[in-house]
């Protein structure tokens, strides 16, 4: 039998590996992407305690990006968007994330093929609330995105966030995981316990007045300055690429809009494998807010696919 394989027009803006695990158009649902919620295991289901709230991250929801004074600004090319939402709530940037302060979204999967090159690409845009006068740009503190994955030995977390505003003052710049030097109670706050340093960078590490963490640092070259708009109600859809090399467990490359950042010869933190998750491919989104309100990223499409890795 002969097939005739016709891709979808929306795929021709993404640059895939050979093998296109998802491609995630929010036209057509949320493909199984999710909040992030911990885990309800304890007495009366009581999640683990430990110094943050994990229970009160905003909510993830499908959105036609309604405002009003345009009216329904809808996707890039369709009515709808994934929509990341905090709440109206942040602490100053070197204390701990307020509860409520980050929204996440997550997908769950596993491997299927033997580890060579892995890339994210998604179309997106963010904005704040707009429920005051002005321009709030330098109320969206980062947002960002990573890679929650488990071989045969180690756990790690490959990923970048943009840190776009530090207490009301404008950084942009990208900034990749990694959370090298530090030890487990560092990481978690002084709790030593079931986290280990390098997992959950985006709530975890300390945090320093330069914008720096315990789990980021600065992308080489990474400044750049976004499209945002001259208005909270206009919204313009950007690129972003990240290409992982799982056999090396090492950076590859990132594209933000036209710009292309070289990562090789960077790594992630790895840490010995978690019970019960071997085999872990979870990519997962995050926004976060720098002040008392409300800031949203909006993801029109995603492409995760695979494929060989580099030759030596």
């Amino acid at each position: 039998m002969n097939y005739t394989i016709a891709f979808p027009p929306g795929l021709s803006r993404f640059q895939p590996l050979p093998t296109i695990l998802c491609y995630d158009d929010f036209d057509r649902g949320t493909n199984g992407w999710l909040d992030l919620k911990p885990n309800y295991r304890f007495e009366g289901f009581e999640p683990r305690k430990g110094p943050l709230d994990l229970t009160r991250w905003g909510p993830t929801m499908l959105s036609s990006a309604t405002f009003a004074f345009p009216g329904t600004h809808g996707s890039m090319d369709g009515t709808y968007s994934l929509k990341l939402a905090t709440r109206p709530v942040a602490n100053p940037y070197e204390d701990i994330p307020a509860p409520g302060s980050l929204g996440h979204a997550i997908k769950r999967m596993a491997m299927h093929q033997p580890p060579g090159l892995l890339r994210f690409e998604m179309w997106y845009t963010y904005t704040p609330e707009q429920d005051r006068i002005g321009l709030g740009e330098k109320d969206i503190r980062a947002f960002g995105f990573l890679f929650d994955l488990q071989d045969g030995q180690y756990r790690y977390m490959p990923g970048v966030r943009y840190l776009n505003s530090v207490d009301g003052e404008l950084v942009q710049r990208w900034q990749y995981c990694n959370a090298d030097g530090v030890t487990d109670a560092e990481w978690e706050y002084g709790m030593e316990g079931w986290c280990k340093r390098g997992i959950d960078p985006q709530w975890f590490g300390r945090r320093y007045a330069d914008g720096h963490t315990d789990g980021f640092k600065d992308v080489p070259d990474g400044a750049q300055h976004l499209c945002y708009n001259e208005s909270d109600d206009k919204i313009n859809w950007m690129y972003l690429r990240l290409t992982v090399d799982l056999e090396k467990r090492a950076y590859v490359e990132m594209q933000s809009g036209n710009r292309v950042f070289d990562l090789r010869g960077l790594g992630p933190t790895l840490v010995p494998g978690y019970a019960n998750i071997e085999g872990l491919l979870n990519p997962m989104l995050w926004v976060e807010t720098d002040t008392d309100r409300r800031v949203f990223l909006y993801v029109d499409s995603i492409v995760i696919s695979m494929g060989p890795g580099e030759k030596a």
